[in-house]
């Protein structure tokens, strides 16, 4: 009988952690298929950051360094030039990249550091208990905003592809979403460009992927991944912001 799935061998056969319906193991198992398609687990360095995904150096079969909270695109740039013939890259949330490590990933971005970025957006600090996050949508309850974010009080939700995009060392940069077989397919090719990207020297490459909550935002993993194609779809839409001619 024809074997038509398989598990990669970019992840390990450690039990994921997250809540049932959180659309990381899809994400996981994405960047895992990548790294083996590519033929460079062996070479790949990945930075864990703080959040729903800090145990992430349990399931990718590759070296691994955790990184302090946002601090990963700073650990990743250290990795990098000490040893630039391996491929680095670092898996974060929205609250670790968006919040804390804002400015790490805006300068990582500036100086056009030669690493990969896979940035998980569901709109709400998962690991911390429901707080709201900068991308957390105007109205969306949270247990910091009971009543709905407004912009009055807290801003726009911030937009990190569109604004990372307008940084000239940032040479890669697109957002997907993992809310249906069509989009998860979609953002395994953003992210295999984004490491293409980096394989080849051009610079700063990140995928920005959106992902869904279902535990704190209150819903079943369907309604979950409903909620984030009427609501966070016509926010934060999709498709690509950068790309070098020679992937393209």
């Amino acid at each position: 009988m024809a074997l038509v799935f398989d598990r990669t061998k970019g992840l390990t056969d450690k039990i994921f952690h997250y809540c049932p319906g959180c659309t990381h193991g899809i994400i996981h198992r994405l960047v895992g298929e990548v790294l083996e398609e590519l033929d460079v687990l062996g070479d790949t360095i990945g930075v864990a950051p703080v959040g729903c995904s800090v145990f992430a150096y349990d399931y990718f079969n590759c070296d691994m360094h955790e990184a302090a909270h946002g601090r990963a695109p700073a650990v990743a740039t250290g990795i990098k030039r000490v040893r630039p013939d391996n491929v680095v890259f670092t898996y974060q949330g929205d609250g670790d990249l968006a919040s804390i490590g804002t400015a790490e990933i805006v300068h990582a971005a500036h100086r056009g550091e030669k690493i990969t970025t896979i940035f998980v957006n569901n709109a709400i600090y998962g690991m911390t208990g429901g707080q709201m996050a900068p991308t957390t949508l105007i109205g969306q309850k949270a247990t910091t905003s009971p009543y709905g974010r407004t912009k009055e009080h807290s801003g726009m939700p911030l937009k990190v592809s569109e604004m990372l995009s307008t940084i000239d060392g940032a040479v890669f940069v697109e957002r997907v979403s993992v809310h249906n077989a069509a989009n998860i397919r979609k953002a395994k090719k953003a992210i295999k460009k984004a490491f293409e990207v980096q394989l080849k020297g051009e610079g700063f490459g990140i995928v920005e992927v959106l992902s869904t909550c279902p535990t704190n935002w209150g819903m079943t993993p369907v309604e979950g991944l409903k909620w984030l194609e009427e609501n966070m779809l016509p926010y934060y839409p999709l498709g690509n912001f950068r790309t070098p001619q020679e992937v393209e």
